[in-house]
């Protein structure tokens, strides 16, 4: 049986944000994944402007550039084919111009886990952790199989479990919370020969629910449709992906004659939140600890902002040789202040996209408002703090500008027009 300070389980974002900054505090470290690097995963591979700060942290900014990813000035918003705007992200409070990240996740990720590789942290690849270790009630390290299907114990201090959505902590503690609501499925695929997309992206809104589309390198394009799950019940998800995609005029326009380049795939209930575990010995980051609806909560920004905060509770808990539940919880405090704001942006966001009469006039507002625009699409690259939007003064300049919009659409609708236009018309 091997012994760690911390062991780690998933070697996405966050568990090598978190490896990557604990081991500058000395810690031994075991990071353990299934899988092998590279490795793709389903993502809308959208990257907020506000990560490049937690990537320079980690000492791997400078790599990213090296690759000249594709860099996003803004987001394309249209809503159920009728307005359709473009917004550029607002400069930052210290007035760097903002620009976020479209990588795919499998480089973006084995780029992470090269720099791991480059620490003193023990990277296992090919380790599938199937149960948590327990002593006292509390956690104290994992169990599993190697690729070769040789069973191992490992124990340590403090486990850290981002496993994403199906992680080992969810599954074994009964965490996860029911979903209430819609339920949603996401459909992905990567296009290829698209050449209209330009640098910003796509977020369209329309029947039977929405997608975002993110330019890539090469021509290529992320393509994610959110729809609600009752939506395939019967259908050929193949088809289905392809005809509602495609059945929007707008995107039709952006993605030319370009054409999905292999399977589409699925990831079933997206949004949902979990419990804080009742066990000592136990931290969840990443997916593991819930996701936020995707067209507002940005995943990668998510885990890398989690994985900061994380650091003090961890380091306060090797000071004092105190891992209970109790004195765990700070982080669990820290990271529902950090994000409280934007699950409420989240949320009302959501009820608006499935209310075409009010989306509609909304997005038509935020068009005609550039600065309430810019701000909303500031606090979704996550450098704008949400709660600047939820406020009464936001929503009063917005109401103001849906009710001006509305009557100038009401004037014209209804105004008599001139004499001279009418024998115009009638000739």
């Amino acid at each position: 049986m091997r012994n760690y300070d911390i062991v780690i389980i998933g070697g996405g974002p966050a568990g090598a944000s978190t490896a990557l900054f604990l081991e500058k505090k000395g810690y031994l470290i075991a990071l353990l994944d299934q899988a092998f690097f590279p490795r793709d995963k389903v993502c809308g591979e959208f990257i907020s402007p506000a990560a490049d700060d937690i990537f320079a942290d980690l000492g791997i900014l400078k790599s990213i550039d090296a690759m000249n990813p594709t860099r996003l000035c803004g987001v394309a918003l249209s809503s159920y084919e009728g307005t359709c705007y473009q917004v550029n992200y607002p400069d930052s409070a210290d007035g760097r111009t903002m620009r976020s990240l479209s990588v795919e996740r499998s480089i973006l990720d084995n780029l992470m886990i090269d720099q791991v590789r480059n620490s003193n942290v023990q990277l296992t690849e090919g380790f599938k952790v199937t149960d948590l270790l327990f002593e006292g009630g509390n956690v104290c390290g994992v169990k599993g199989y190697d690729q070769t299907k040789t069973k191992f114990n490992i124990k340590a201090k403090l486990v850290i479990d981002a496993g994403g959505r199906n992680s080992i902590s969810l599954r074994r503690l009964n965490l996860r919370r029911h979903s209430y609501g819609r339920k949603k499925i996401a459909l992905a695929a990567h296009w290829k020969n698209v050449e209209e997309l330009g640098s910003y992206c796509y977020m369209h809104i329309s029947r039977p629910g929405y997608t975002g589309i993110a330019p890539l390198k090469g021509n290529k394009a992320n393509v994610v449709l959110v729809v609600d799950k009752d939506f395939l019940a019967g259908a050929d998800i193949e088809q289905f992906y392809i005809k509602t995609v495609l059945g929007n005029r707008e995107r039709r326009r952006i993605l030319g004659s370009g054409i999905p380049v292999e399977k589409i795939r699925a990831v079933d209930s997206l949004a949902y939140s979990v419990k804080k575990p009742g066990c000592g010995g136990l931290l969840l980051l990443g997916d593991a600890m819930g996701f936020i609806d995707p067209f507002t909560g940005e995943g990668i920004y998510m885990s890398l902002r989690s994985s900061q905060l994380a650091v003090d509770t961890v380091q306060n808990a090797f000071d004092r040789s105190d891992f209970s539940a109790k004195n765990l919880n700070n982080y669990y405090l820290l990271r529902k202040k950090e994000f409280r704001e934007k699950n409420i942006l989240s949320k009302i966001l959501q009820y608006l996209i499935y209310r075409p009469s009010l989306c509609s006039q909304v997005v038509e507002a935020l068009a005609a408002e550039k600065e309430l625009s810019s701000m909303l699409i500031g606090a979704i690259g996550d450098y704008v703090p949400a709660k600047k939007l939820i406020c009464f003064k936001y929503f009063l300049r917005l109401f103001e500008r849906v009710l001006k919009q509305y009557q100038i659409k009401r004037f014209d609708t209804g105004r008599i027009l001139p004499t001279k236009e009418l024998q115009s018309g009638r000739k």
